[in-house]
């Protein structure tokens, strides 16, 4: 669907997201002709995981969770030196609340998580609880020097709809006295907060395509037009996904919430759509027998709910006799004693600075189970043994550039407003928080 300029709709309201502001939410208006429900008065039902997201999420013929197509992540800086007061935790609340009112929790209508970084918890005497792995982000690989991400907080703001993400952004700013017809309270997040950065993407079949526009990088006529994801290929299949309930915190004062690694990745298309034909981005991002026996049709919407690695040769026998080994090869060697994945991705494509990348967002019960399943995808094992070399013709690192990574705690959604380290106090005395 286009308007009178030519302008196709999806590209139109990526740009909207990208650029946001007031202006661009008065413009998704006039391009989105949706009406949104509102939420409850009582929000009492909503689940305590923030991360709790797949139950109110479309599927695919397949079961596959749709992912929300419009992205938003602010990084946030706490305006306070030292510990929170119980003012701020109030305000931040509040303003977070008001969002909820606005929308309904739900693919069309809004979904966010709040999560805190290590670089937060540091203003506190103590250390986090046992059980709570929230390591300072650090370079994990030999052939990456990345910016480490230490904001306070970061808020993900998603949903089909792109003005429900640009409108709770403003609205959280203050510059939405009124969203959905909703009121919105007179606190917001920056009475407490200051933005230190602001990323956007999108993620769904058609859009990569769509939203090249004059991307550094991107060779236009070369990106599938149906694929979900810049690099050509569908992600997210069930099977290889961890639950929900797999990444969450069991035990302790956090309990109910998880951890979120993320990563800006800058991506290389020119080199992988022009250099190399589709038996090798076959090969490199499932594996060399799915290449060899033509398994993967277009994106990759035949394989159902799982990428089908299971059928490949072990990777040190393809890397020896083959010289190549696969992206989702060398991740599937990392599972749980069950055999389940140990991350919940919810990443997303951006044009962020002009640029193509990945916002690579990971949901894990440890950041360790992130590091590890790095480590299996850095395949420097499998270097050591055979020709495939450190990034070339390894899974698809040399396409790849890591720009910055960060880690965060998402607490559950009763703590989510400036969280303390012991949320029932390190005596065991009893505080209060926000609730349903």
């Amino acid at each position: 669907m286009t308007d009178e300029r030519g302008i196709p709709r999806r590209e139109f309201l990526k740009s909207a997201v990208a650029i946001g502001g007031v202006a661009g939410f008065s413009a998704c208006l006039g391009r989105e002709e949706v009406d949104i429900p509102t939420a409850p008065d009582d929000l009492s039902s909503y689940p305590q995981h923030q991360h709790a997201w797949n139950e109110v999420l479309s599927r695919d013929d397949h079961g596959n969770v749709i992912a929300p197509s419009h992205r938003v992540l602010l990084y946030l800086n706490y305006r306070r030196d030292g510990q929170p007061n119980e003012d701020h935790r109030d305000r931040v609340e509040t303003a977070l609340r008001g969002i909820e009112h606005a929308y309904e929790r739900s693919g069309d209508g809004l979904l966010f998580t709040v999560s805190y970084s290590p670089a937060y918890f540091d203003r506190f005497d103590e250390s986090l609880p046992d059980g709570v792995d929230l390591p300072d982000p650090e370079a994990l690989a030999p052939f990456e020097e990345p910016e480490l991400d230490t904001p306070d907080a970061v808020v993900h703001l998603a949903s089909n709809t792109a003005q429900a993400v640009i409108g709770a952004e403003e609205a959280l700013k203050g510059n939405k006295p009124t969203l959905n017809d909703v009121d919105q309270p007179k606190a917001t997040l920056t009475d407490v907060f200051s933005l230190a950065d602001r990323r956007t993407g999108f993620i769904g079949n058609g859009l990569p395509a769509e939203n090249v526009g004059d991307a550094e990088g991107v060779p236009a006529d070369k990106v599938p037009e149906d694929a979900p994801l810049f690099m050509g290929f569908k992600s997210g299949f069930t099977k290889n996904q961890a639950s929900e309930d797999r990444v969450t915190i069991q035990s302790g004062p956090f309990a109910g919430g998880t951890t979120q690694h993320i990563s800006k990745l800058r991506l290389n298309l020119n080199q992988w759509y022009n250099q190399d034909d589709r038996w090798q981005r076959e090969a490199k991002m499932f594996c060399p027998y799915h290449a060899e026996n033509d398994v993967v049709k277009g994106a990759g919407d035949n394989l159902g709910d799982s990428n089908g690695v299971g059928e490949c040769e072990p990777t040190d026998k393809t890397a020896r006799e083959m010289g190549v080994v696969g992206h989702a090869q060398k991740n599937a060697r990392v599972r749980d004693d069950d055999g389940s994945p140990l991350l919940l991705r919810r990443d997303f494509d951006s044009t962020d600075g002009g640029r193509a990348g990945v916002h690579f967002l990971s949901l894990q019960r440890r950041i360790s189970d992130f590091v590890d399943t790095k480590e299996a995808m850095n395949g420097t094992d499998i270097s050591e043994k055979s020709a495939v070399g450190q990034r070339n013709n390894n899974g698809i690192l040399q396409y790849i550039r890591t720009e910055r990574r960060g880690n965060y705690l998402v607490p559950p959604r009763g703590l989510r407003a400036l969280p303390p380290v012991y949320p029932t106090g390190s005596n065991g005395e009893e505080v209060t928080y926000a609730s349903s």
